[in-house]
């Protein structure tokens, strides 16, 4: 079985707003039901997951049953950082489905996710063990300690930007959660800086420019933009 989990346990500080960010209205629609829509679209995909803030659980429901996100079985409370909430809702996984089902962890704020980059990740996932979906870095990138000068950069070829979805086999996530608690690894970004933190290789699966992480007015202005301009193409 192929099943999604998704992390909507942000606050929204960035944004400024008091409707936490995944639950922004865009067209009428909340920005998590577009990251729902994209799996519950998936022949794929057999089951949902949400680490959902803390009080919201029932709008999220009321959601799911409005736009008919059939997929959605489970909701877990989100933790603290994005590893305890992913930890949450594995352990959740973990009651009903078999160690070596597949995973696909994704940002819920990510709402322009495709069929195509769905499909590539768990393409990826079967062959090698895990799929991160990523695109090469475009941008000069320099380093600095204290974000106001530098004397250093990076080979921009040798660097990809991750984004999600990243799947793995859920026995390999929850292995991996465990170790991280054993070792004191309470905080890491990402399910893949999860893996190279523990010494594990990862592999690259298909992104797009376009599966942005909406977290700041900008990006909500970018995601509007690219809703309006798939409109046109319809």
């Amino acid at each position: 079985m192929k099943i999604a989990l998704l992390t909507a346990g942000g606050v929204g500080s960035r944004m400024k707003q008091e409707v936490p960010k995944q639950f922004i209205h865009v067209n009428d629609k909340p920005i998590i039901v577009y990251s729902l829509d994209a799996f519950q679209k998936h022949p794929e995909i057999d089951a949902i997951v949400v680490a959902c803030l803390d009080g919201w659980e029932n709008v999220l429901m009321a959601y799911a049953r409005q736009y008919n996100i059939t997929k959605l079985k489970h909701i877990v409370p989100a933790g603290q950082s994005g590893q305890e909430s992913i930890r949450n809702g594995l352990l959740e996984l973990e009651k009903y489905y078999d160690k070596n089902d597949i995973v696909l962890v994704h940002d819920g704020v990510r709402p322009m996710l495709s069929q195509d980059v769905i499909s590539d990740c768990i393409v990826v996932t079967e062959k090698y063990g895990c799929g991160i979906a990523s695109i090469p870095t475009v941008e000069a990138v320099l380093y600095s300690d204290d974000a106001h000068a530098s004397r250093e950069f990076y080979d921009r070829t040798k660097l990809q930007r991750t984004q999600t979805p990243h799947g793995f086999a859920l026995g390999q996530l929850l292995d991996m959660h465990r170790e991280a608690a054993e070792k004191g690894i309470t905080d890491t970004v990402a399910s893949c800086t999860l893996a190279i933190e523990l010494g594990r290789e990862v592999y690259f699966s298909m992104g797009s420019e376009k599966n942005l992480k909406v977290t700041t007015m900008d990006d909500l202005d970018i995601f509007k933009a690219l809703l309006l301009a798939e409109e046109i193409k319809q």
